[in-house]
C-alpha cells in the first residue's frame, strides 16, 4: 500500500518525529510505527488529520499523485481513482486504442471483406 509510505515520507520531510505525530493525533507512537511498517491502517479520522497537518491534499496522501502529474499531458490523459493510472480521455483514440476496444466489429468484418472480394 502507498499510504503507509506517503505518512513516513511527509513525517520526514517536516523533520517530525513518530513520537511527535503521535501526540498531535492523539495515539500511541506504536500505533504511527504500524502506520509506517504497513501492518494496520489508520481510520479516516486519522488519515483527515494527518493531511492537515502535513499540509497536502488527501490525494496526495493516500494515493501519492502528486509525483505523476508532473510528467502526465492533463489534456490527453486523466487519472482513473480505481486502479491509480492515467488512461486516455474519452474520443481521443489511436488506431490501437481503437483496435484493443472494438476488436469484435474489426475481425468480423475483415472476413466478411475477404470472402466477398
Amino acid at each position: 500500500m502507498l499510504l503507509n509510505k506517503q505518512i513516513k515520507k511527509y513525517r520526514e520531510k517536516l523533520g517530525m518525529s513518530q513520537d511527535k505525530l503521535a501526540e498531535m493525533l492523539y495515539v500511541t507512537r506504536q500505533s504511527v510505527s504500524k502506520w509506517e511498517s504497513g501492518d494496520v491502517v489508520p481510520d479516516l479520522e486519522k488519515i483527515i488529520k494527518m493531511s492537515k497537518i502535513f499540509n497536502v491534499s488527501l490525494d496526495n496522501l493516500i494515493l501519492g499523485v502528486d509525483d505523476q502529474k508532473k510528467s502526465v499531458d492533463t489534456d490527453e490523459f486523466v487519472l482513473n481513482p480505481k486502479t491509480n493510472l492515467y488512461v486516455r480521455r474519452y474520443g481521443k483514440m489511436n488506431f490501437w486504442d481503437f483496435l484493443a476496444k472494438y476488436w469484435w466489429i474489426v475481425f468480423p468484418t475483415l472476413i466478411i471483406i475477404v470472402l466477398f472480394l
